[in-house]
C-alpha cells in the first residue's frame, strides 16, 4: 500500500533492519502513519537474516561441540561429534525464521504499510519505488528515514568470480564444511566465522595485515583471546596481506606477504572479512540536500538529521560504530525528534562484544583511546583465576577491568574477556553511563558465586584490595 500522488504518507523508513524496523514501530506506536520499505522477502536486515543472529546461532553450536572436547579434562569423554550440515542448516534458518515472522507479526499488529521494493529518492519528499516484478510507483512523505545499513567490502583483487570465494553472508550460507579455509582479517567477523568452521573441522588460516587481531581493542583483552585461537587455528599471520587470489580445480591459491610465511598457499575456501561499507550509493540522494562524508557514510547531527530538513538517517549508513543496538538507540532518538523532543544521541557507552570464545566485550572508554587522547586514567584488572565461578566453568583465562578518573573516581570504562562477556558488560555500560563512581561500585552487592563478582571486586582493587587477590603495597 502507498499513497497516492495527492497524498503524502506522514513517515517513510527505507531500510527494515534493526535501525528501520524499531523507528518504524516507535513512529507506529506514537500513532504515526508509516510506510516501511525493504527489498528483501522478509523483515530484519543483514543482522537478523545474515549477520548477528545466524552468526550467534553458529557460534553455540561451535561452543557445545568444543566443550565437549574440554569435558575429557574432567573425566567426561564424549565420541567425536558428527555433522549434519543439513540439520544444522535447518537449525540456524529455523531461527531466523521465528523471529522474522515476529517482527512481521508485530508491523501487522501497529497497522505500518511493509512495501516490498528497491527505493530510490526522486527529490527530498518523494521516493520512486521499483516492485520485484519490475512494476513501479512513487510515493510521497514528509519525512523519511534512511536505515539501508551496510555490505561486506570485497576488494577488487578478490573479486575472481568463484564462489569459493565468499564474504561473511556467503559463509552463513555453509555451503560445506572446507578441508583448508583461509581467512582474510583478523577482525571480529572473521574470528567469529574462522572460530565457527574451525570446531566443524576446518583447519583455518587467518591472515592480519595489522601487528595483532582485532586492531583497536586493547591488548591485555585480546591476549587471552589469542592464545586459544593459536590452538584452534591452524595458523594466524599478522603483519601479512594477501597479494592475490587464483582459482584452479584443486582450490584457491592465495599468494601471502609476509615475514616467514609461505607465500603460495591453497585453500577450499577463502572467507574476506575485511570490514563493511555503508549502503549509501544508487539511493538518488544526491537528488536531495543529504550529504555524504569521505567514506560514504550519510552525514547526520546528533538528532540523526540529514543536510535535508525532511530526511533523517540511522544506523551503519550513518557512521561508526556500525552496530545493531547502536542503530536500535538511534532508532528511538530519530522518532523522539520527529514527536517534538528534545532527545539527541548523546550516550556515552556503546557496548561492543566479539562472540568468540572466549568473548571479549567493552564500553565507554579504553586504554588504547586514553592513551590516544593523553589522558590520565587509573586501571584495575581482576583476573579470573581469581573468581570461584570461573573456576567451577574450568574457564579461568578470563579479565575483568575497570577505568576511572583518579581525580573523581568516576567510572569511564569497562573491558571484559571470558565466558559469557557479553552479558556482563551491561553493568559496565550502566556505570559509564550514569557517571558511577568507583566506591559505589564495589559496594554494589553481587551474588556469589557469580562472574559479576569481577567486576566489584575489580571496583575493590581501586580502592584497595579485593577479597580473592592480594597486592603489597609499595612502599
Amino acid at each position: 500500500m502507498a499513497a497516492s500522488e495527492n497524498e503524502q504518507m506522514e513517515l517513510v523508513v527505507v531500510g527494515g533492519g534493526p535501525g528501520g524496523y524499531p523507528a518504524a514501530f516507535a513512529a507506529a506506536d506514537h500513532g504515526m502513519d508509516v510506510s516501511l520499505v525493504d527489498e528483501n522477502v522478509r523483515p530484519g536486515g543483514v543482522c537478523l537474516n545474515r549477520g548477528c543472529i545466524p552468526s550467534k546461532t553458529l557460534l553455540h553450536v561451535a561452543k557445545l561441540i568444543t566443550e565437549c572436547r574440554e569435558a575429557a579434562r574432567w573425566g567426561i569423554t564424549f565420541g567425536e561429534p558428527k555433522i549434519d550440515l543439513d540439520r544444522l542448516r535447518e537449525f540456524k534458518n529455523g531461527v531466523i525464521d521465528k523471529l522474522t515472522g515476529g517482527i512481521g507479526q508485530l508491523s501487522q499488529a501497529r497497522n505500518i504499510h511493509w512495501i516490498r521494493a528497491r527505493a530510490a529518492f526522486l527529490d527530498s519528499n518523494t521516493l520512486g519505488l521499483t516492485k520485484p516484478d519490475g512494476t513501479g510507483e512513487a510515493l510521497r512523505f514528509r519525512h523519511a528515514i534512511l536505515a539501508t545499513g551496510s555490505s561486506p567490502a570485497m576488494p577488487p583483487i578478490f573479486k575472481i568470480a568463484d564462489p569459493r570465494v565468499m564474504d561473511s553472508s556467503g559463509a552463513l550460507e555453509m555451503p560445506d564444511i572446507p578441508d583448508r579455509l583461509l581467512v582474510v582479517g583478523g577482525g571480529y567477523i572473521g574470528l567469529e566465522m574462522g572460530s565457527v568452521y574451525a570446531a566443524l573441522g576446518s583447519k583455518v588460516t587467518v591472515v592480519e595485515m595489522m601487528s595483532g587481531l582485532l586492531p583497536g581493542v586493547d591488548r591485555d583483552l585480546v591476549g587471552p583471546l589469542k592464545k586459544r585461537l593459536d590452538a584452534l587455528f591452524q595458523a594466524i599471520h599478522v603483519n601479512t596481506k594477501v597479494a592475490s587470489l587464483a582459482a584452479r580445480n584443486d582450490g584457491i591459491v592465495a599468494e601471502l606477504i609476509g615475514e616467514g610465511v609461505e607465500s603460495k598457499q591453497r585453500f577450499d575456501r577463502v572467507l574476506v572479512a575485511i570490514g563493511r561499507r555503508p549502503n549509501s550509493s544508487n539511493l538518488g540522494l544526491e537528488k536531495t540536500q543529504v550529504e555524504l562524508g569521505d567514506r560514504g557514510f550519510v552525514k547526520v547531527d546528533k538528532q540523526q538529521r540529514t543536510a535535508d530538513p525532511n530526511i533523517l538517517a540511522i544506523g551503519d549508513v550513518a557512521g561508526e560504530p556500525m552496530l545493531a543496538h547502536k542503530a536500535m538507540r538511534e532508532a528511538k532518538v530519530a522518532i523522539e525528534v520527529l514527536t517534538g523532543g528534545p532527545a539527541e544521541f548523546d550516550n556515552l557507552a556503546v557496548p561492543a562484544v566479539v562472540f568468540t570464545d572466549p568473548e571479549i566485550a567493552w564500553c565507554g572508554l579504553t586504554e588504547t583511546q586514553a592513551k590516544a587522547l593523553d589522558r590520565t586514567v587509573k586501571v584495575v584488572r581482576f583476573p579470573w583465576a581469581a573468581s570461584g565461578r570461573a573456576q567451577t566453568l574450568g574457564r579461568t583465562e578470563g579479565l575483568t577491568k575497570v577505568i576511572f578518573d583518579p581525580q573523581t573516581e568516576r567510572v569511564l570504562g569497562v573491558g571484559i574477556v571470558g565466558t559469557g562477556a557479553g552479558e556482563l558488560i551491561a553493568e559496565g555500560v550502566l556505570a559509564v553511563e550514569t557517571a558511577v563512581v568507583i566506591r559505589d561500585l564495589a559496594a554494589c552487592i553481587h551474588p556469589h558465586p557469580t562472574l559479576s563478582e569481577t567486576v566489584m571486586e575489580s571496583a575493590e582493587a581501586a580502592l584497595g584490595q579485593a577479597t580473592h587477590i592480594f597486592r603489597p603495597r609499595r612502599r
